[in-house]
């Protein structure tokens, strides 16, 4: 059974057993390629939702009115990326095997991979839906083949061709981009065709893992990350499309890449809690 966390996201103080949902951190940035600091995110983000409030005046719903349990950041090896994902490939399994919904907060985007693991084991017919300014699609990042680089690709590794679903994608290797043409769902820029997709996925009844990588954001509005991308999209476009991806069945989901200590305002930081308190009230 897992334990109370000291300090927990904004209303997540329920019970383990009683709980729905259930938040960890993963504070892992040992590939980032650019500019470290997400391990500092998920702290940063639980610490300072205190700034936000637990109701949603855009879903109408208040955290204070679920049952959600905040188990606290993991204690990852930065020495050995495998060793870091069996942790939360552990955790996550063990979040599941209870039948409670697992929301993983990181850390960069490689910590996917290791709550992937255990999803896919459940459930073999997994479908991914990706949000991220990054293809993330390369084979290898300077010869390793486990980096934030590689995340997507060692997703379909695990997966195969037609169930990786990709929307915001503005940066990456020619060779990503072509792999994605013969082998994920892309769509370049934006969420054009979001709705399409998730109406596919839901009539199908097909388990979703949803990993939001939070430089799918431009960066005016969130420059508080390890590789901003410019022409991104804004809070509300976000929003939406996670109010969207919630109609299908979500069994699981991330989100990462908040790096506090490279936007000294706090902005970024204030933009995640709310993307968190969102996406946790929206699947909920």
């Amino acid at each position: 059974m897992l334990q109370h966390n000291i300090e927990t996201f904004l209303a997540c103080d329920s019970e383990y057993e009683e709980a729905r949902l259930v938040i960890f951190g993963a504070p892992f940035d040992s590939t980032t390629s650019y500019r470290p600091g997400t391990r500092f995110g998920p702290a940063a983000i639980r610490h300072e939702s205190y700034g936000i409030e637990t109701y949603s005046p855009y879903q109408d719903k208040d955290l204070e009115d679920h049952a959600i349990f905040d188990s606290g950041d993991l204690e990852l090896c930065f020495g050995s990326s495998e060793k870091a994902l069996e942790a939360i490939e552990e955790r996550t399994n063990t979040i599941l095997e209870d039948g409670k919904f697992p929301l993983m907060i990181g850390g960069e985007h490689l910590v996917t991979l290791g709550a992937m693991r255990a999803a896919v084991k459940r459930h073999p017919d997994l479908h991914v839906i990706h949000f991220d300014a990054h293809a993330d699609l390369r084979d290898e990042y300077l010869g390793a083949n486990l980096s934030h680089a590689c995340v997507l690709r060692r997703c379909h590794d695990l997966l195969g061709d037609g169930r990786i679903h990709q929307f915001c994608i503005r940066s990456g290797e020619r060779e990503e981009f072509r792999f994605a043409s013969e082998h994920t769902d892309m769509h370049k820029f934006n969420f054009d065709g979001l709705s399409e997709v998730v109406a596919d996925l839901k009539a199908k009844n097909v388990p979703i893992y949803f990993t939001i990588d939070l430089d799918c954001l431009d960066p005016g509005y969130f420059p508080g990350t390890g590789t901003p991308e410019a022409g991104g999209v804004s809070f509300p476009d976000l929003l939406d499309a996670i109010l969207t991806v919630k109609e299908a069945n979500v069994i699981a989901a991330d989100l990462n890449e908040l790096a506090p200590n490279l936007d000294q305002s706090g902005a970024s930081t204030a933009l995640a809690c709310k993307i968190t308190r969102e996406l946790m009230l929206a699947l909920l």
